[in-house]
């Protein structure tokens, strides 16, 4: 049973690299085919569109994606994911020869990927909710001087006087492109409400949305939201150190296991590796010291996104 899992691990493993390469080859001969049409032809022919309905996961992945920049599309997450869970496979096979190896190691490192996505998103709401406060503020005064307030106007002013600070302005820079490029308002204040994840972005998108369509003035609610937030100022020191506590208490089985696996290593050296690496119940152990960690990041990763 082993021996066939390990097979068609490994098939699937290769048929999935062999692919992955020839589409590269593919791509990159199409790129220049086209390269040379256009300068034989000298008039570009106009590229098909095609609307497909993403499904919610999908869209819910290019979001992230797009927030992060960690993978170019959702094809590319979905093929690590793959190779991920492929890999954790056969290393279940090999390291501990068991079915509850390759059904535990394989999905552990198949939600890898999107484990760590979601930590990349969660650090950067984190490293940008400081600086929400003094953004809106500035955003607001400048709503203010303009005469006649456009959402449009108002965002580029604010930008082009380069009056916000690092790490908030490329989000705001992100919003400014997303709407001067045509994009769909509803997607723009999406990503943007995303990009920080927190209550007080949720508000400032919603009034952002009523001024976009339905030409409404931002001001007296703004006012009132920045009212609000400055009152709130303590209770969002106190959550960011419970989200502190939380991201501590994730990693921290992980590095009590690496202290006790030490430290018996450190003291008798062959019966520590003979017991964790060549003896069922070691690896049985390490097995189920791989799933409780996997699962206290989950939990970690849950309860930041809650406390967010």
């Amino acid at each position: 049973m082993l021996l066939t899992v390990l097979q068609g691990s490994l098939s699937l493993l290769l048929f999935m690299l062999l692919f992955i390469t020839l589409r590269r080859l593919g791509l990159a001969l199409g790129s220049l085919h086209a390269a040379r049409s256009r300068l034989s032809t000298g008039k570009p022919k106009p590229a098909r569109r095609h609307f497909v309905q993403g499904l919610p996961l999908q869209w819910h992945l290019q979001d992230m994606i797009e927030v992060t920049r960690f993978f170019p599309t959702v094809g590319a997450f979905t093929t690590c994911c793959m190779l991920f869970l492929l890999t954790g496979m056969i290393l279940g096979v090999f390291f501990f020869q068991s079915l509850k190896g390759v059904a535990v190691l394989g999905p552990v490192c198949g939600i890898a990927p999107y484990v760590v996505l979601r930590m990349k998103l969660l650090s950067r709401q984190l490293r940008t909710r400081l600086q929400f406060l003094p953004a809106a503020e500035v955003f607001y005064q400048q709503l203010l001087l303009t005469e006649h307030p456009n959402i449009r106007n108002v965002l580029h002013a604010v930008i082009a006087e380069d009056r916000l600070v690092f790490p908030i302005k490329p989000s705001f820079q992100q919003l400014q492109r997303n709407l001067s490029a045509g994009r769909e308002p509803e997607d723009a204040l999406r990503i943007f409400e995303l990009e920080h994840g927190h209550i007080w972005a949720h508000y400032f998108t919603n009034l952002m949305r009523l001024a976009l369509q339905e030409g409404l003035n931002m001001a007296s609610g703004l006012k009132e939201l920045i009212d609000d937030m400055r009152r709130a100022q303590l209770f969002d020191q106190r959550a960011r150190n419970r989200l502190l506590e939380i991201r501590l208490a994730s990693f921290s089985p992980a590095f009590f296991l690496a202290l006790f696996m030490g430290v018996n290593l450190k003291l008798n050296y062959e019966n520590s590796v003979r017991f964790y690496f060549y003896s069922a119940e070691g690896k049985n152990m390490l097995l189920n010291a791989v799933v409780l960690m996997f699962g206290s990041l989950l939990l970690g990763i849950y309860l930041s996104i809650r406390r967010v």
